[in-house]
């Protein structure tokens, strides 16, 4: 139960670009809050000085969130409002707040949701790509092996992927999408909302072309979308015939990879299903 001589802790979503999509709500709460705690001060003090708003503010970010709890439980517990933000878009999608937001829900504390901008729900609003299910996965690992493994465990996957990306890693991921996905479908919404909005679509190779042709489209924030998985492709040929079809293939001196890309494309399914089947077909011979 909370307690109502308790402040609240607003969680309020913030503009990602265009500062005109900040919500009459948003402007109000944040007008009327005696404490706004941000992801980064500077950055937040900007938009309180676009609004007119004079209220102090507290850094919370990844690094120091577990222990900015106790200070704002203190402040709410006087019964005065605070205000969460991140840098932009809403918080706890990818940023900070979650810790803050599962302990003061557990101490009782009031949470309000004060909903507007984020950039997975912009950028999919205008992909083209299917909404009925999708399956956000946030930033994909630094490191190049660890990013393949993720993106690996997700190839069957067929609702839409969306992840979010930098500029500077933007080219080695789709490098990777390329390498564990094929042809398959992208769409990347790039500084969304702002100025040089961009929406480029193909499979990865096509994209990774289009920035090496045009670099500026590899700067700014990224939103990538993946098409989901298709669906299996009914076997036109008998398991007869694929056994025939994959031991030609290794008798005529191709890799194990070629022929699981060969396969996947002429007779459907995915090309680590039938990596696994020829390396076992090849380990048998």
């Amino acid at each position: 139960m909370t307690d109502s001589a308790y402040g609240a802790l607003y969680v309020v979503a913030t503009p990602i670009g265009n500062l005109d999509d900040l919500s009459p709500r948003a402007a109000q709460v944040l007008g009327t809050v005696t404490l706004v705690a941000a992801e980064d001060t500077r950055h937040s003090a900007r938009l309180l000085r676009h609004l007119g708003v004079v209220c102090p503010l507290l850094s919370l970010h990844e690094h120091n969130e577990a222990s900015r709890v106790e200070r704002i439980a203190e402040h709410l517990r006087s019964g005065r409002d605070v205000a969460l933000v991140s840098d932009a878009g809403t918080p706890l999608i990818s940023d900070p707040g979650f810790v803050l937001v599962r302990e003061l829900r557990r101490a009782g504390h009031r949470i309000v949701p004060v909903p507007g901008p984020c950039a997975l729900v912009t950028a999919l609003s205008a992909a083209g790509l299917p909404t009925d299910r999708f399956l956000f996965n946030g930033f994909l690992p630094a490191k190049r092996g660890a990013r393949r493994a993720r993106l690996e465990a997700l190839v069957e996957r067929d609702e839409t992927l969306v992840f979010y990306e930098s500029p500077h890693r933007i080219r080695d991921t789709l490098e990777d999408i390329a390498t564990v996905f094929g042809s398959r479908h992208l769409v990347l919404g790039r500084e969304l909302t702002k100025a040089f909005e961009t929406f480029l679509e193909g499979d990865a190779d096509h994209l990774l072309a289009t920035m090496n042709d045009d670099p500026d489209q590899a700067r700014g924030e990224f939103v990538v979308m993946v098409a989901g998985a298709p669906p299996a492709k009914e076997e036109s040929s008998s398991e007869i015939e694929a056994s025939t079809l994959l031991s030609a293939l290794l008798a005529e001196g191709m890799g194990v990879k070629q022929i699981a890309g060969v396969a996947a494309r002429v007779l459907g399914g995915t090309k680590r299903s039938w990596y696994e089947r020829v390396q076992a077909l090849k380990d048998g011979a």
